[in-house]
């Protein structure tokens, strides 16, 4: 029986396939280590199958819960990925290039969860800021807002033992 996030490839004759799959909270808690813990996505993959290999072409989108880097807060933020997966058929798993795997020839499934959870956290954005309102003001949690602004503030203070390296570019 196929798991939840594979395609069974016994059977499949030269032709293109459409698969679609859902990816919640129960997809990220089988991944200890993920970042994310909870989202929504979907999946659409399109598998061409050829005489030497498959081509699989994987949309993901959804979004996810991420933690706010300006406040802490939690929020969920739209994610989409849209990769190229090539699976040629050889003697042994080989993984070594993240475009093109090699499994074995008695596989009749390929499993896609480890590919899925790559491909959404590869697409996590690097800041990850509560957007702003449509008045362009933050809709982060504004308490923080407050705390962090009243500690900056407090930073404007030159410490003195900063100065003599200061002086020391200016005169170079």
């Amino acid at each position: 029986m196929p798991g939840l996030y594979s395609i069974p490839l016994a059977g499949l004759k030269e032709a293109r396939y459409t698969y679609d799959f859902k990816i919640g909270d129960d997809f990220f808690e089988a991944f200890e280590e993920s970042e994310v813990k909870r989202g929504e996505f979907t999946s659409v993959v399109v598998l061409q199958k050829s005489t030497t290999h498959l081509e699989l072409d994987i949309v993901i989108n959804g979004r996810a819960e991420v933690v706010c880097d300006r406040c802490l807060e939690s929020f969920y933020i739209p994610v989409s990925s849209a990769n190229r997966l090539f699976v040629k058929q050889g003697r042994e798993w080989d993984e070594a290039d993240p475009d093109m795997i090699t499994m074995p020839l008695d596989e009749h499934e390929i499993d896609l969860s480890q590919f899925f959870y790559e491909y959404i956290h590869l697409a996590l954005p690097l800041k990850r800021i509560h957007p702003d309102d449509s008045d362009g003001r933050s809709t982060c949690n504004p308490e923080m807002i407050r705390k962090l602004n009243d500690l900056q503030a407090g930073e404007e203070q030159s410490d003195p033992r900063w100065e003599g390296l200061k002086k020391l570019t200016r005169n170079n």
